[in-house]
């Protein structure tokens, strides 16, 4: 297998762009006037805001592979590789209970899921099946789980209710929630990155170290894009065919789910691939690889900065509700003013990612 000394600076630029456009969503002006792509699909559906989270994961299975092919061609001993992935796993993990129990801390009523919670279990559980199977056993366990969470999801009755269902609530990974979850649930009887769907997600993080696994192939840059291509053409379609019998839907990370929007990102990464690492056309990717190079860490900024910005009262009204009425009130449209407030917000996370960016300090969770 091929070895490459350079960094991608397509994959850096992908991971940064991912985590502008999650605090961009995340962090709107105001929560009633959001365009309609920036928005969550309600339930079964696909919006511009669904497919962030996936192709995070799916950067995350990319880079494990390029990061540890290395580390095994080394000769590192599996006990310390498994060590470091074990421990940083759960670093992100602690790290997200803290942003979860912002600002109060009162561990009666706290959330123990959310995204850095799926992060770390997607990293631990390809961390460590990347050290000791192959791509093909790869594939294979990522084809195996998806088959298996949609038989279980379409043919088990949800209990207690006596048929199968697929509504937010009443399915299987609901049920399976309710009875093992502790703590507080984000949509109160649910949660959209419970336990029996964080499996699917896993795979999200698989076919991206399948990916990494062809970047660093033996084949030429060109082949390496026409294979990636290729790949995420058949796989979105094969995510579509099956979306037709098992929905697209982020709640449950369903398995059309998966293919659809890995076959996405490796379309994405792709071009990037191809316009950036090949032709060597670098302009405008400065924004995304700065925030790339240290991604987790602003995530958690942003939760951080928006207690100022999203919480403290001034009159009555936090930052976000003054800025962004007051853009209304000289006569921009309500969705445009909240868009603009968002964009903003993103922008003020880049001046700690631009210093840490400059000072060369890269902040490892």
């Amino acid at each position: 297998m091929g070895q490459t000394s350079q960094r991608l600076t397509s994959l850096d630029a992908l991971r940064g762009f991912t985590i502008a456009a999650i605090i961009t969503v995340n962090f709107p002006g105001l929560d009633k006037y959001v365009y309609p792509p920036l928005h969550h699909s309600a339930w079964n559906g696909l919006t511009f805001t669904d497919l962030i989270a996936p192709v995070f994961l799916f950067v995350i299975g990319v880079s494990i592979a390029l990061a540890y092919t290395r580390r095994v061609a080394e000769k590192a001993p599996k006990s310390d590789l498994h060590r470091k992935i074990i421990v940083r796993a759960l670093k992100i993990f602690a790290v997200g209970m803290f942003l979860n129990l912002m600002p109060d801390f009162d561990f009666t009523d706290a959330r123990w899921t959310g995204t850095l919670h799926r992060i770390a279990f997607v990293f631990l559980f390809c961390g460590l099946l990347f050290l000791h199977t192959t791509w093909r056993q790869q594939a294979w366990i990522g084809a195996i789980i998806l088959v298996v969470y949609w038989l279980a999801m379409t043919l088990i009755p949800t209990p207690g209710v006596g048929e199968v269902m697929l509504e937010p609530g009443i399915n299987l990974a609901a049920w399976v929630e309710q009875q093992l979850l502790p703590g507080r649930m984000w949509q109160g009887n649910w949660d959209p990155e419970g336990i029996l769907s964080t499996f699917p997600a896993i795979v999200s993080g698989i076919t991206g170290m399948l990916v990494g696994r062809l970047l660093l192939s033996e084949h030429s840059p060109s082949e390496k894009v026409n294979y990636l291509m290729t790949a995420g053409l058949f796989s979105a379609a094969l995510g579509y065919l099956w979306s037709l019998v098992f929905p697209l839907n982020e709640g449950l990370w369903t398995s059309s789910f998966v293919l659809l929007t890995s076959g996405f990102a490796a379309l994405l990464l792709g071009a990037l691939y191809f316009i950036v690492d090949i032709l060597g056309r670098a302009r405008g990717t400065g924004v995304g690889v700065i925030f790339g190079a240290n991604a987790i860490t602003v995530y958690v900024l942003a939760d951080i900065f928006a207690l100022f910005f999203y919480g403290i009262q001034f009159d009555g009204q936090s930052l976000n509700q003054l800025t962004a009425n007051a853009m209304i009130a000289a006569g921009l449209a309500p969705k445009f003013a909240s868009m603009v407030y968002a964009l903003a917000f993103t922008a003020v996370n880049f001046i700690p990612a631009y210093i840490l960016y400059r000072k060369k300090i890269f902040i490892k969770l």
